[in-house]
């Protein structure tokens, strides 16, 4: 989680909302990482998330990543939960809880649908103070 908060803090720094994703091989090496670049690339799709599947997915050949984990400092949206389950996702290890647009606990709660392909282990908190507090310090100095 210490390298999300890494990207969470690159991303800031850009101008983009504070969210930085890690993906991690099985053997626990990180594959794959990234900050929100939505802004910077004119693409509503580009959440860390997406950005860090894209990146493992090739460096793995795969459009699958069944044996690793992501670690993300805010709780995915729903577009990024449908992503992770596509891609079966071992494990998603997030910070910040999401209640207005989180996809995995609140919102839609997108692995409690029959639709989901695959249903990760979800483990929440980790690291959650600081992502909580770097997404309120960003928030707060643009209002």
């Amino acid at each position: 989680m210490d390298k999300a908060l890494v990207e969470a803090r690159a991303a800031a720094d850009r101008g983009e909302v504070p969210v930085g994703a890690v993906i991690v091989a099985p053997d626990g090496h990180v594959v794959a990482q990234a900050g929100n670049r939505t802004r910077e690339l004119n693409d509503p799709t580009a959440h860390a998330e997406i950005l860090a599947l894209r990146a493992a997915c090739a460096a793995a050949g795969s459009e699958r990543l069944p044996d690793h984990d992501l670690y993300v400092t805010l709780e995915p949206c729903a577009m990024c939960a449908a992503a992770l389950a596509a891609a079966r996702i071992r494990r998603i290890y997030y910070g910040a809880a999401d209640p207005k647009s989180g996809g995995v606990a609140h919102g839609a709660r997108v692995f409690t649908h029959s639709q989901a392909h695959h249903v990760p282990e979800v483990y929440d908190g980790i690291g959650g103070r600081e992502a909580t507090a770097l997404l309120k310090e960003f928030f707060a100095a643009r209002r």
